[in-house]
Formats: C-alpha cells, sequence, structure tokens
C-alpha cells in the first residue's frame, strides 16, 4: 500500500468520503434537525472547504435560500466552483475569505452564519467571533462544529500505542468545547449545546490507514510530534499500521467514534 508523504488538499475529501462510506450516522442530516432551516434565508458557510455544507443547505431549502461559501483556499474553492452547477444549480456564491481578517460584508447581513470543523483554526479568538457576531441580523445564529475531547479516542489510543509517544492536546478538541464555547457563551445572548457521535467500522486495515493519511493536515500538532522527515513518516506509517492489523486480527475490526459538538449560538 503506497502513502504520499506530501499533504495535499484532498485529504479533507477524503476524510468526509470514510465518514460516508464507514459511519452509522449521517451528520449532515442530525445537523439539519437541530438547525431547523427556513426558505429565502441569507446563509454565509465560513470555512466552506470544496462547497459541502452549501450545497446540503442548498438542498434542504430547495434552492429557496441566499448562500454564500467562503474559504482561504484557491483550491479547494475551485472544486467547489466546479461542483457548483451540478450541485446547485450554479445558486451558491463561493468567495475568498479569511476568518483571521476582517469579513467583506456590512454589519446585520445573514440570519445563519455556519463553521463546520474549521472555526477553531482561527488565530484570534475574540475578532473571529466578533466578525460571526458583526454579520448576523438581530435574532441570527452561529453554528459551529468541531470535536469534543473524546472524538476519535480509539484513533489516538492505536498511535500512542504503536508509537509510544503520548498524544499533545489536537487544536481542535483542546480549545473548541472550552475557550472558543466561552467566547461564544459571553459574544451571544445564548448558547445550545448538541452532541453528535458517529462510530466508523473499520473491518480491514486500508480504509483505517487511508483515513490516518488523510488526518496529517487535521492533527498538525500530532504528526509534528512523531516525525520530522520523510524517513520518519514512513517508520511512524508503518507502526500505526502493525498496530491496527493486530487489533483487527484480535477483534475482528476498528470502531473509532467522531464525537461532535454542535454550537447554537443566538444573537
Amino acid at each position: 500500500m503506497k502513502i504520499d508523504y506530501q499533504e495535499t488538499t484532498n485529504d479533507l475529501l477524503t476524510r468526509i468520503d470514510i465518514h460516508q462510506k464507514y459511519g452509522g450516522r449521517d451528520i449532515d442530516q442530525w445537523m439539519l434537525e437541530v438547525l431547523k432551516l427556513e426558505k429565502g434565508m441569507r446563509i454565509l458557510d465560513v470555512g466552506c472547504g470544496a462547497g459541502k455544507q452549501c450545497f446540503v443547505f442548498d438542498k434542504a431549502l430547495g434552492g429557496e435560500a441566499e448562500i454564500t461559501g467562503g474559504d482561504v483556499s484557491v483550491d479547494l474553492l475551485e472544486k467547489a466552483r466546479t461542483e457548483n452547477l451540478a450541485q446547485a444549480g450554479g445558486r451558491v456564491n463561493f468567495i475568498e475569505l479569511d476568518f483571521d481578517k476582517v469579513f467583506p460584508f456590512e454589519d446585520e447581513q445573514f440570519d445563519l452564519l455556519s463553521a463546520c470543523f474549521t472555526i477553531y483554526y482561527m488565530t484570534d479568538i475574540p475578532f473571529t467571533v466578533g466578525q460571526m457576531r458583526r454579520v448576523l441580523k438581530p435574532g441570527g445564529r452561529l453554528f459551529t462544529s468541531g470535536p469534543m475531547p473524546d472524538n476519535k479516542k480509539v484513533f489516538y489510543d492505536i498511535i500512542r500505542a504503536a508509537t509510544g509517544k503520548p498524544i499533545p492536546p489536537m487544536p481542535g478538541s483542546s480549545r473548541y468545547g472550552t475557550q472558543i464555547l466561552d467566547m461564544m457563551r459571553a459574544s451571544f445572548a445564548s448558547v445550545e449545546v448538541h452532541i453528535f457521535e458517529n462510530p466508523l467500522t473499520f473491518e480491514g486495515v486500508e480504509p483505517f490507514m487511508a483515513y490516518t493519511r488523510a488526518s496529517l493536515s487535521e492533527d498538525r500538532r500530532l504528526w509534528k510530534s512523531l516525525f520530522e522527515d520523510k524517513a520518519g513518516f514512513v517508520r511512524v506509517i508503518e507502526q500505526i499500521q502493525a498496530e491496527a492489523e493486530k487489533r483487527i486480527a484480535a477483534d475482528g475490526k476498528i470502531v473509532m467514534t467522531k464525537v461532535v459538538g454542535g454550537f447554537v449560538a443566538t444573537k
């Protein structure tokens, strides 16, 4: 099995695909049940990536909403624009947006702002949350999703057992349910917390290792603590694969549960 060393912009898309193929629950359906969208809404998706969330919103609302997706990655925006016609009839507007800078919108423009699996990468929490609040209409909502402390526990257990090294705090789970949630509570009139759990079941080592490789860009702090060069990367991957194969041989599968927090803040 060949796994390339260099990070690629396809890592996010690979993880999404694996979640859909090997997960037991649909996170998009859960999100829609939490949000209860209404036609005619103006929606901004921050950190939209290749447009997945925007297309989910558009489909759920039958195209009767004004949806904008913003991302800092030119490559992912290109993918989003390529899919826009097929997925949403070209209705979604995609723009370059860096959430560490002033948002290119006037005050009180949107009914809903979503930031799915991205908000914990911001540099300045008060600034970015403030920008999100600023562009929301009175009564508008901010929806965020991100990893909670128990997220992917088995995944990290396997890496710890394989390498013999401790797991450093992850930028997502270490900030999302603490600093970010606290700032949202301090900035908005109310905040609801919803928990989504999705067990991913791997009966073979190939998809588990594909997920491991695709986590390079998500868990940067972890990987930087495990290797410094390509030779180190290859060695670590071999160690993880050996541990994963041992667990599958013993248990018949690896079950890794994604534990996600959905925060709904109302202005």
